[in-house]
């Protein structure tokens, strides 16, 4: 594909900077994940962890994991170096991030006879990794709209690195039961953080910037977060995308407890599970793209999305047999591909509007408030835990659990995401940018381009 002025990040990208974009958000993707579905796992089941140290520990982590994302953003809208704003994130803080999600998985102590030490190095590596992780990934999603300025281009990166993100999926959740049971906790994290290091690297040499738009004397910190705060567009699609992420991390929590104690069967059945909802996820994002994504906006199509939510985790829930299991895991799937299809596609659409507005490309700042906000769906997800565990009888220190702790798991798989999908559908409701507004928008971008 011919290019025009893509250094400068105006006219179209190529195939190959595309996919090479895409690429590294495996880096991204897979320790992600597999913190997200086996960190409470490991360090409550396998670690010995009292649950409800272990849920308050994730309820304070989720606020700082929250905390250091604006933070963030707005340090690397103002960062200025030879190799940018954004990429020098990426190229040097990507090693040390899979390093330290590798020591996650290494704690040496346990939970029966040394709680407390346990409870610190819990601590102090998990939020080593969040803060590494937060620089890496704040560069990275910085780049989406910058490298990619229209519609068809965002929505078409967009399924490349959800196919990426699908395979990271299926290796950061739906591979770690087959690793730590044959290899063990530590050399999953090994493997995990080489493929990670490589994939960083390997799609870094896709990246480019646009020369920073920037040229206003720097705002301070409280002035930038509340010029963000009153943009009605973000404030309405970060509040959808938290209520969409406390469903979907309570499902990715709560899938090791539900095979174990609901469907009590083995950890090969959690592969199973997780496998049939990304390949679901992965083979039906074109089907959102083709036939949803292009006929309807960013808006539309992600209400729709959260309504198969809604449908899917009813008969997960209640599945009592394996073609049941299968057929819930394939439905939210379904789901899943719409979410995490238009998930960045809408953000940068509010970033768009706000260049309209004051001039400015804010990208670092509108990410980094974003995941702000959408972090606070862990410490959400953590309270239910707690709630739920204690409710139901879940005690980590337990060889046998008491009976009530099926229907436990099965109310925690299930209610949140329904909660979450119906208050992100109303969200959206009151989201402005669309139809008449948001061509205007993408108008007055095009004059000025």
């Amino acid at each position: 594909m011919v290019t025009e002025d893509v250094s400068s990040g105006h006219g179209s990208t190529t195939n190959k900077q595309r996919w090479l974009y895409s690429i590294a958000n495996l880096g991204n993707t897979i320790p992600g994940q597999a913190v997200g579905a086996f960190m409470l796992f490991y360090y409550t089941d396998v670690k010995h962890l009292p649950a409800a140290w272990a849920a308050t520990a994730l309820f304070i982590f989720a606020i700082y994991d929250a905390a250091n994302n604006p933070v963030m953003g707005y340090l690397s809208d103002r960062t200025k170096t030879r190799w940018g704003r954004r990429i020098p994130y990426i190229k040097f803080g990507a090693a040390p991030y899979a390093i330290t999600f590798a020591l996650l998985f290494m704690a040496p102590f346990d939970g029966i006879s040394q709680p407390t030490a346990l409870l610190i190095y819990f601590v102090v590596f998990s939020w080593l990794w969040e803060g590494l992780s937060t620089a890496v990934s704040t560069g990275y999603y910085s780049l989406l709209p910058e490298m990619f300025t229209s519609y068809s281009e965002r929505t078409d990166v967009a399924v490349r690195m959800n196919i990426v993100q699908v395979v990271g999926l299926m290796i950061g959740v739906a591979v770690p039961p087959l690793l730590y049971s044959s290899l063990g906790w530590p050399a999953m994290g090994l493997i995990f953080a080489a493929i990670s290091i490589i994939a960083m690297y390997t799609g870094l040499r896709g990246m480019f910037e646009r020369e920073s738009s920037i040229v206003a004397k720097a705002v301070p910190l409280g002035a930038a977060l509340k010029a963000t705060f009153v943009n009605r567009s973000f404030v309405t699609v970060v509040i959808a995308q938290t209520m969409r992420f406390v469903g979907t991390n309570a499902l990715l929590a709560g899938i090791p407890f539900y095979t174990k104690y609901s469907v009590q069967a083995d950890d090969s059945l959690t592969s199973i599970i997780l496998a049939t909802a990304f390949v679901t996820a992965g083979a039906t994002l074109w089907f959102w793209r083709k036939l949803i994504a292009q006929r309807f906006e960013a808006r539309t199509t992600l209400m729709l999305a959260n309504g198969v939510m809604i449908v899917a985790v009813i008969p997960l829930a209640l599945a009592q047999t394996m073609l049941g299991v299968v057929f819930g895991s394939a439905m939210v799937g379904l789901g899943l591909a719409g979410l995490i299809l238009m998930g960045d596609v809408i953000v940068a659409d509010v970033i768009d509007e706000d260049e309209v507005k004051t001039g400015q490309r804010r990208e670092g700042m509108y990410f980094g408030m974003s995941q702000f906000i959408i972090t606070l769906s862990s410490s959400i997800v953590a309270a239910i835990f707690g709630l739920v565990t204690s409710a139901y009888g879940y005690d980590s220190s337990l060889s046998v659990q008491p009976d009530t702790v099926d229907a436990g798991f099965r109310v925690f798989m299930s209610l949140p995401v329904i909660a979450g999908s119906i208050l992100a559908i109303v969200a959206l409701f009151f989201y402005p940018l669309h139809g008449e507004r948001l061509d205007q928008v993408k108008e007055k971008l095009n004059r000025t381009d």
